[in-house]
């Protein structure tokens, strides 16, 4: 059974990094595609980035050159470095596995339970 779970959320001030965990366990990385989402309330779920399980990565623009996935397939987790965080960016963040992945919700079978970033002063 595929699990995926999520954690490093946190507080961090504006323009502050913060390193986020997804420990996926029941299938290997170079098998799967393993993505992140983010949620912020009364919102819907957005697709932010996702490394496919030939470690081709991909982002939305607004992340771009912010945010880096990567995995260490040693540990079977994938990572996602934020970096010049604001407070926009709050959200709960998701992380999620599938056999083929994409930038959408519907494209992931298996999720975590969310991780909290708050971006405050």
């Amino acid at each position: 059974q595929v699990q995926v779970v999520e954690s490093g959320g946190g507080v961090v001030q504006p323009g502050g990094s913060l390193r986020l965990s997804c420990a996926v366990s029941g299938v290997g990385l170079n098998v799967y595609t393993t993505g992140w989402f983010r949620q912020a309330p009364g919102t819907e779920r957005e697709w932010l980035s996702y490394t496919a399980s030939d470690g081709t990565t991909y982002y939305e623009d607004s992340v771009k050159g912010r945010f880096t996935i990567s995995r260490d397939m040693d540990k079977n987790t994938v990572y996602l470095q934020m970096t010049r965080l604001n407070p926009e960016d709050t959200a709960t963040y998701y992380c999620a596995a599938d056999p083929l992945g994409g930038t959408h919700i519907l494209a992931f079978q298996y999720w975590g339970q969310g991780t909290v970033v708050t971006v405050s002063a």
